[in-house]
């Protein structure tokens, strides 16, 4: 008689149920994931979308939309708003609008995120990065003035200013020195609202100012964006080229070439909810900075990421710095730490001119944005930042120091 073999599929089934009960007390064991950004969504976006959906208005354009612009441009004092899909297609518009071609060179902050350079390239524009100061962490007025000298023969196009972590970069010497070169000024102010430059809003003194609602930014619409101007023109120009610049015709006549840009009515009442109570999420976010200074500010080679007398930040995120030859340690062990412990942490923004895409990009200084980028990390920053949360993130930060209580 031949002998049993063994069942191996309910061997493997029982194998399957031992990993399944692994996974299950490894989750339990592992505290929940603390995001560095998240959205924080209340009643009134959903009383909104609510309103939104009863209406029928879902596709791009509508109600919401306009009340949106509106609301924003009050927001911030400017004159016009326009909603669009994203930051990014804000700025994208505000150059080609600008007229900025292929030879042209636009100026641009280097320690910021890559949408402030991409839509230069899509133009046919090179960027020429600017280092920043230690002061704010923002562009260094004295290196826009050496990077314009240096170019006597041959006047940027433009300007990038992004304002880095929401705080404002030094504005008035900023301007000054456009004017005296003729340099058009264009705000990246995506991190930025909620953020004030003596006493007045970010994004409202250039050429245009451009926004972001991506879903980590201090407002979100799950993605979107907003352009605001004090030109009537300029604000009618865009939305005529963010609605594939359809010409007024019964049928669909083009003449021009447009870009399906705008944001649509259903998340634009996710920004109208949004907007209502962003003094508080500005508030919360600065919360979150106070308690980080307070607890962690004590530790040997930690700074935090300085806020400049010119203006309030929102803190939208909360950064620092560790020098690793005070310190005794890292910024890449402390990130992985809290890695370790389910926390989210990111380095600052790696320079752009140290990306691969932009190698070759010409550039003025960089040694100050590089030691940031080395020594720089974000700490989780939501407005809906649990206390027990922000403890939690701070504990594993001060048990990365050697010798730390």
């Amino acid at each position: 008689m031949a002998a049993a073999l063994p069942n191996f599929g309910n061997l493997s089934g029982c194998l399957r149920s031992q990993k399944n009960y692994a996974g299950t007390f490894a989750s339990l064991r592992m505290p929940p994931r603390v995001y560095l950004s998240p959205p924080d969504i209340g009643p009134d976006e959903q009383s909104l979308v609510a309103e939104a959906f009863a209406s029928n208005w879902i596709a791009p354009l509508g109600p919401q939309v306009d009340a949106f612009e509106r609301e924003f441009a009050q927001c911030v004092g400017a004159a016009h708003a326009v909603a669009l899909s994203s930051g990014t297609a804000a700025l994208h518009l505000a150059l080609r609008l600008l007229g900025v071609s292929a030879g042209d060179e636009v100026l641009c902050s280097t320690l910021t995120f890559v949408a402030s350079a991409n839509p230069i390239v899509y133009e046919g524009g090179t960027p020429v990065f600017l280092d920043c100061e230690r002061e704010s962490w923002n562009l260094d007025p004295n290196i826009l003035a050496d990077a314009l000298r240096a170019r006597p023969g041959k006047k940027p196009k433009a300007l990038v200013l992004a304002h880095l972590y929401g705080q404002s970069a030094n504005l008035d010497p900023i301007l000054d020195l456009c004017a005296q070169h003729g340099v058009t000024l264009i705000e990246d102010a995506a991190e930025a609202l909620g953020a004030t430059y003596q006493g007045k809003p970010v994004g409202t003194r250039g050429f245009a100012g451009v926004f972001s609602f991506n879903g980590n930014k201090i407002i979100t619409t799950s993605g979107g964006g907003m352009l605001v101007t004090e030109d009537g023109e300029l604000a009618q120009r865009v939305r005529f080229l963010a609605t594939q610049a359809r010409d007024p015709a019964p049928h669909y006549e083009h003449s021009q070439l447009g870009f399906n840009y705008r944001l649509s009515n259903v998340l634009a009442a996710i920004g109208r909810g949004q907007l209502r109570h962003l003094a508080e999420k500005v508030a919360r976010r600065r919360a979150n900075f106070d308690y980080y200074l307070k607890t962690l500010g004590d530790l040997p080679g930690l700074n935090f990421m300085p806020e400049a007398n010119w203006g309030r930040a929102n803190r939208w995120l909360t950064c620092l710095t560790i020098d690793p030859m005070v310190a005794g340690t890292d910024r890449e062990k402390i990130r992985l730490a809290l890695e370790a412990a389910n926390v989210e942490a990111r380095p600052v923004w790696k320079p752009l001119h140290l990306q691969p895409l932009y190698a070759r990009a010409p550039r003025c200084g960089g040694a100050v944005a590089e030691e940031l980028f080395a020594n720089g990390l974000c700490l989780p920053s939501g407005s809906n930042l649990a206390e027990a949360d922000r403890a939690r993130v701070a504990a594993v930060v001060r048990a990365g120091f050697p010798g730390a209580r």
